[in-house]
């Protein structure tokens, strides 16, 4: 519930911010070149699954099972109108993740801030009145920082994730509400790899491939304008 209440409480706080900017812009348009959204999102890393452990002690396959704990987070998007029907998104935030292993060994492993950008490539379909559907494929990048042991199950002295890359698809539709305003429902699904390596453990340095596909649920609100002046002869409805 507190973590409800800070996302509701962020989005309000970006959204009277992100009105007193695009005011001066200009004023709300759908047939603008720029949108932005803020969204309260659901982050399912879904990497519940047998990771590839090598230790000094051997290959650990199998024994134990390793996962990044799931996050609900504020987030934002910046688009890019290139025409009517093809744009360019940004999507960025920041997550907490604690990473976890199960089996011959149980607890926490340490926990990672994640900066995990999205740039897809979309198709917007403009033929459905003011539902606005949209798909899109691109790529993500997680970069992991301050990483640190936490309650540290294995007994490492120190944690150390490799940044991940991957390919991104996305599906989603914004519906119009006045004056520039949308509502906005977005799913996205990437697949990406990294490695945790823990050091100083009772088997000497350990290392997990660990697979990554998470799936990315987001709601919210959109405000579409034109930010380099009217470009459009037709209206994109």
């Amino acid at each position: 519930m507190k973590t409800f209440k800070a996302i509701v409480a962020s989005m309000a706080i970006s959204g009277a911010a992100l009105t007193g900017a695009v005011s001066t812009a200009a004023a709300g348009d759908y047939n603008g070149d720029f949108m932005v959204r803020i969204q309260g999102t659901y982050l399912n890393t879904d990497d519940d699954m047998k990771s590839a452990i090598s230790t000094g002690a051997g290959n650990l396959t199998g024994a134990v099972d390793t996962y990044t704990t799931n996050s609900v987070l504020p987030t934002a998007t910046l688009t890019y109108f290139f025409n009517k029907n093809i744009a360019a998104e940004l999507f960025c935030c920041f997550a907490k993740s604690t990473v976890k292993i199960e089996g011959a060994v149980n607890g926490e492993v340490g926990d990672t801030w994640m900066f995990p950008p999205i740039v897809t490539l979309q198709y917007h379909f403009t033929d459905m009145g003011p539902i606005k559907p949209y798909v899109g494929v691109g790529a993500q990048w997680i970069h992991f920082f301050s990483e640190d042991t936490g309650k540290n199950a294995t007994g490492a002295t120190s944690i150390n994730i490799d940044d991940a890359f991957g390919i991104a698809l996305q599906a989603g539709v914004d519906i119009e509400i006045g004056s520039g305003w949308y509502l906005n429902a977005d799913v996205k699904k990437s697949f990406l790899d990294t490695q945790v390596t823990l050091t100083g453990t009772p088997f000497g340095t350990v290392r997990v491939e660990h697979d990554l596909d998470p799936w990315i649920f987001s709601v919210g609100v959109g405000y579409r304008f034109n930010l380099f002046g009217p470009r459009y002869t037709e209206p994109l409805k």
